[in-house]
């Protein structure tokens, strides 16, 4: 799946492969958990965390990984070297197998970025 076409989170995950759908639910247990005032909708065919209209947070179940979108820049620069272990993109977090996913990164980059606005990319 690259492209959802699902009108709600709870319909995207029900279309995920069974293999990845417990870890796409942990990361949208994460996100709503830690992005306290964020409002979860999906945009670009994926579940997207927004602040004040603007994207900061997103994932997505892409034909080879999970991938993990990271929309501020000020946050991937903190996070860079624990980044840097990791196959990242410009702004996409990716993991190959749900079970490789860093939940513990994960969440220390979500309280980062809800900890107050930044620049999104």
């Amino acid at each position: 799946m690259v492209h959802s076409t699902a009108d709600d989170v709870d319909a995207y995950l029900a279309e995920v492969p069974a293999e990845r759908r417990q870890a796409l639910s942990r990361l949208r247990e994460l996100c709503r958990a830690e992005l306290q005032g964020f409002d979860e909708v999906m945009a670009y065919g994926m579940p997207t965390y927004q602040r004040g209209g603007a994207a900061e947070i997103a994932f997505a179940s892409q034909r080879q990984y999970i991938s993990i979108y990271l929309m501020r820049g000020d946050v991937r620069d903190a996070f860079q070297e624990r980044l840097d272990e990791h196959d990242m993109g410009k702004g996409c977090l990716r993991f190959r197998k749900p079970e490789k996913i860093d939940f513990e990164l994960v969440r220390d980059l979500l309280r980062a970025t809800a900890a107050g606005p930044g620049p999104v990319c």
